[in-house]
């Protein structure tokens, strides 16, 4: 019999260690052609995948999910989800329970759950859908959940918008009192970071030496920043440092700073929280990737330019750039929520590029997303590395090839999302010879108030051309080099390079 837990990589050891015959499921010789199916589908994924089957909603997963449930793994392998998501079971179980039904799929995004996987009930987001696994006589064997943690991006979306909004209040005080005005309807307002904060007059309280108190930061003007730690979520030095955050907008508006030097903390707030929103991007052992992003010189460096690259389920790669419209923290808010929808919409419909942007645009609208935006979304077949790419109004990428030479990779016009119209988007391929780079970037890095798209793009095509001998990584300093601190935009740039 073939090995079916073959594929199981670094699980290979707890599958084996599983007592499947004492089990829900039996034997695995028993187990039904679809159960075996799914089970090596899931096992060759790269996305975190997860079944619930039978009537117990036994679960049979991959690595890429074990670190959705921490400490529940291994004893989670072929245990009833019930069991194991005992603290959660009111919230997805109706849901496992629908699909059984026959009810048809479900969507999630950014779910709140509060699950118990490193030993206390965490504060935790996914996006995620529930579907149906059909055997060969149309009957529902159990559910496939294909999911993504958004939690960071939704605590820091949180954590932005309570500093964008203290910052607010707080820009034009000159007392004491009008701070304790502003500023505590502010921090009360985000009591799942924040409980029971309070500003206090230094020294009011006894300081806790113990660590399980509250936490006191010292201010200027003769207040102290007293907040208790959420027990919901990690004490970290991403916690400390968005309460450190806190303190500096406090100290700043204390200071009664010159408008520009508020501004100045505001932005780099804003810009650290921005960076946060763009994760790293996955590096394939056959394909060179570099990012860079640049803030606006000017305003509250934070908008909607934004990148990503990430690995598909098929073992591709999916690398997008994107210029959501306005430069404030509404346009941050909409880029993070576009961003992940669009990757759990490529991640969990397979299709050409063209496809997953129609899908994207249809789901903003579906959510409210009332915003637009450009985008370009490109899919690097790893094995032949075939580039397929699909452009919702942005500006060309270009090729770089081996002999030096660089190509506009000019398509037709393609409306931008957003716009609440039909339209008909299309998709193109090329194969990257050895040697080949693409790049993919926002129109900051080639507009400026003295030249256009046009010009600017040729600039860029000229400053690249005959530096075919440079890595995705060194081709991105040398173009952020061109960045002046005079931009008046954001700039994203992103660099796929297939090795020479």
């Amino acid at each position: 019999m073939i090995d079916p837990f073959e594929a199981a990589g670094p699980l290979r050891k707890a599958y084996l260690d599983v007592d499947w015959a004492g089990g829900p499921l039996g034997p695995v010789s028993t187990w039904s052609p679809t159960l075996r199916g799914a089970v090596d589908l899931l096992l060759q994924t790269r996305n975190a995948v997860t079944l619930f089957w039978g009537p117990q909603f036994v679960m049979v997963y991959n690595a890429a999910y074990v670190d959705m449930i921490g400490d529940k793994h291994p004893a989670a392998l072929g245990a009833p989800a019930r069991e194991v998501f005992a603290e959660i079971w009111e919230e997805i179980g109706p849901l496992l329970e629908s699909v059984l039904a026959g009810r048809g799929a479900t969507w999630a995004e950014d779910m709140k759950l509060y699950m118990d996987r490193h030993g206390y009930p965490e504060e935790t987001y996914f996006t995620f859908s529930y579907s149906a696994v059909r055997g060969p006589d149309g009957v529902i064997e159990g559910v496939i959940d294909i999911a993504s943690e958004t939690t960071v991006q939704v605590i820091d979306r949180r954590r932005l918008d309570l500093l964008g909004r203290l910052t607010d209040r707080i820009s034009d005080i000159d007392t004491v009192p009008q701070l304790l005005a502003r500023a505590l309807p502010v921090l009360r307002s985000d009591p799942d970071d924040l409980p029971d904060v309070d500003l206090r007059p230094a020294g009011d309280s006894p300081m806790d030496r113990s660590g399980d108190g509250p936490i006191r930061i010292p201010l200027a003007g003769g207040l102290d920043l007293i907040t208790g730690l959420s027990p919901h979520l990690p004490d970290d030095e991403a916690y400390r440092g968005f309460l450190r955050l806190v303190a500096a907008a406090l100290v700043q508006g204390l200071s009664r700073a010159a408008a520009r030097r508020i501004a100045a903390v505001e932005r780099e707030i804003a810009e650290a929280l921005q960076r946060s929103l763009l994760s790293n991007p996955a590096q394939p052992d056959n394909l060179d990737v570099a990012v860079r992003y640049h803030p606006a010189s000017e305003g509250a460096r934070v908008g909607g330019d934004w990148y990503d690259a990430f690995l598909l389920p098929d073992g591709g790669l999916a690398v997008t750039v994107g210029d959501v419209s306005g430069h404030d923290r509404e346009a941050a808010a909409a880029m993070s929520q576009i961003r992940s929808l669009l990757r759990g919409i490529a991640s969990a419909l397979p299709g050409p590029p063209d496809r997953v942007l129609t899908a994207l645009d249809d789901a903003m609208a579906r959510f409210g997303v009332d915003t637009l935006t450009s985008v370009i979304l490109g899919y690097v077949d790893l094995g032949t590395y075939e580039l397929h790419w699909s452009n919702a109004g942005h500006p060309p990428p270009l090729l770089l090839g081996p002999d030096g030479t660089v190509t506009v990779l000019e398509t037709p016009a393609e409306i931008i999302l957003g716009a609440r119209v039909a339209a008909r988007r299309t998709h193109h391929r090329l194969r990257l010879a050895p040697g080949t780079a693409v790049i993919f970037y926002t129109d900051g890095l080639v507009e400026r108030p003295d030249r256009g798209l046009d010009a600017g793009i040729a600039a860029l095509r000229a400053t690249l051309t005959g530096r075919q001998q440079l890595t995705a990584v060194q081709l991105c300093d040398d173009l952020s080099a061109t960045v002046t601190d005079r931009v008046d935009d954001d700039v994203v740039l992103l660099i796929i390079r297939r090795p020479a």
